[in-house]
């Protein structure tokens, strides 16, 4: 049985705990890996590791960091085939997901390469005589990324990059259901010229999350995952004195207006909802009909899911694949029984879907649920995978207050013709990412994606520009040299503008 262990100091490190974890093919539903899970003493060696290294790296002229970004690029993009097949043997999603899954990450590592013209500050002459004044933005130090398992290789490079751009030396706990991508990512900075140190992969569980959160080594702590986790993550680190990002769950509404082009909702409703099985946290699971668009809207959408083509993730036919484990599969079902005991119409029941040759395999096929209500379950909580309900509103300003009361704030969508419905949908919807007539609206690296309420804890989005300023610390420097005259102790506010 291959091992799956750490990546410490420039090589490849085997598991010191003797604590292993299981790591599946989901489309097989077989064990075909062991990783390694962390001790507190090996966190304690990685972080002893990146702080010495730290120095040096911090010093290098962010020319020459912006150089290894333009290495891991051009790497990456050799390698995106190797990558793709190692996210789908683990996580289970298509290939050309994954394929696109490793696109969006290499798009911040595009974004990196700026990092010189990102890192200049601002300089004033003469704020008073003979005075100048400058800032500067300089790194935290060690830094750490705890990432989930729907994307093992674009969530870190959500950080990573920038972070490494920065000056800073990064520590990546990532998920111990897909973490194989995390070593050949490791591999590739090496590759890119990246000094040993300052990268390294800590893989683990519990045990090397709450290392991280507790050790005074470590400056900033960034993730992306559930609420209650990101939020225990955000109060367990601030606690700590560490700068946290925390990003967490979703429930991401679609509106659809009567007057919207239903075909291209449809398909925008298909590849949002049920694109990676539902796994993504800016899937929709919430179409919002609005007056007389309701029933069309499922008219078209029911014949459409069930004709969804699933199946292992190297099949270029398959549309979907399986679901990540065993555990969340029936997590999943579990919700779409809790929709039928609520009252809600299952419109397309995909709980009995067994392939042939992969009978084991972690599949569910499409879920719709019309008639949801506000109240129910399958409505408030997050189900992550491909279960998409019906909500229906007589008019816009309904759906809008029905969003807004929502907990969550991650992403939000609305199909329609109407510029000004559009316009003052995306100015008054209470949500950190809205797309007009987009299904899932990421922002590109070089502006900054996060949501809002309980999706996100903490001040700072992740990437572009919002990830430099979490990744940096601000400084001003008021400078001024002696001209012979001297002027004597001052004992009020210094004024230097007179």
């Amino acid at each position: 049985m291959r091992e799956i262990g750490h990546f410490i100091g420039g090589r490849h490190t085997p598991g010191g705990s003797g604590r292993f974890g299981d790591v599946f093919n989901p489309a097989l539903g077989e064990v075909v890996a062991k990783v390694a899970l962390a001790s507190t003493a090996e966190v304690d060696r990685a972080v002893e590791i990146a702080a010495a290294a730290w120095p040096a790296w911090a010093a290098t002229p962010p020319l020459r960091r912006a150089r290894v970004m333009f290495r891991l690029k051009d790497l990456l993009e050799r390698h995106r085939a190797k990558l793709s097949a190692a996210i789908t043997t683990e996580h289970g999603k298509v290939l050309s997901d994954a394929d696109g899954e490793v696109q969006r990450g290499l798009e911040v590592v595009e974004f990196a390469c700026g990092i010189p013209h990102l890192l200049k500050g601002e300089f004033t002459e003469s704020v008073g005589t003979g005075i100048d004044a400058w800032s500067i933005r300089q790194p935290l130090g060690v830094v750490a990324g705890i990432t989930p398992f729907n994307f093992p290789l674009m969530v870190p490079l959500w950080m990573i990059p920038v972070a490494l751009a920065t000056g800073n030396c990064f520590i990546l706990k990532p998920s111990e259901k897909d973490p194989s991508v995390s070593l050949l990512l490791a591999e590739l900075l090496a590759e890119a010229g990246l000094p040993d140190g300052v990268f390294q992969v800590v893989q683990g569980a519990r045990e090397a999350v709450e290392a991280l959160i507790a050790h005074p080594g470590i400056s900033a702590i960034s993730f992306v995952g559930s609420t209650a986790i990101a939020e225990t993550i955000y109060r367990g680190g601030t606690a700590a004195g560490k700068r946290v990002q925390a990003l967490g769950g979703a429930k991401n509404h679609l509106v659809v207006m009567p007057d919207a082009d239903l075909d291209d909702a449809v398909d925008a409703l298909m590849g949002s909802a049920y694109g990676a099985a539902g796994e993504r946290c800016m899937a929709v699971s919430v179409a919002v009909a609005v007056g007389s668009a309701g029933d069309k809207l499922l008219a078209k959408l029911e014949p459409r899911v069930r004709a969804l083509r699933i199946g292992p993730g190297t099949d270029p036919e398959a549309e979907m694949g399986p679901l990540v484990t065993a555990e969340h599969r029936a997590k999943v079902s579990g919700y779409i029984d809790q929709g039928e005991r609520e009252g809600a119409r299952l419109v397309v029941d995909g709980r009995n879907l067994k392939l042939q040759g992969y009978e084991n395999g972690f599949f569910l096929g499409g879920s719709l649920f019309d008639q949801v209500g506000t109240d129910m379950r399958i409505y408030r909580d997050e189900i992550f995978g491909p279960v998409l309900g019906v909500v229906r509103s007589p008019d816009l300003a309904g759906a809008v207050r029905m969003i807004n009361q929502h907990a969550y704030g991650n992403g939000v969508a609305i199909f329609t013709g109407d510029g000004g419905a559009a316009r003052d949908f995306a100015s008054g919807v209470q949500i950190g990412m809205v797309g007009v007539n987009v299904p899932i609206p990421v922002p590109m690296a070089f502006h900054s994606f996060g949501g809002w309420k309980s999706s996100l804890f903490g001040d700072h989005h992740i990437y572009g520009p919002e990830g430099v300023r979490f990744y940096t610390r601000y400084k001003a420097i008021t400078q001024r040299w002696p001209t012979g005259a001297r002027h004597g102790a001052e004992f009020v506010m210094p004024t230097l503008g007179r």
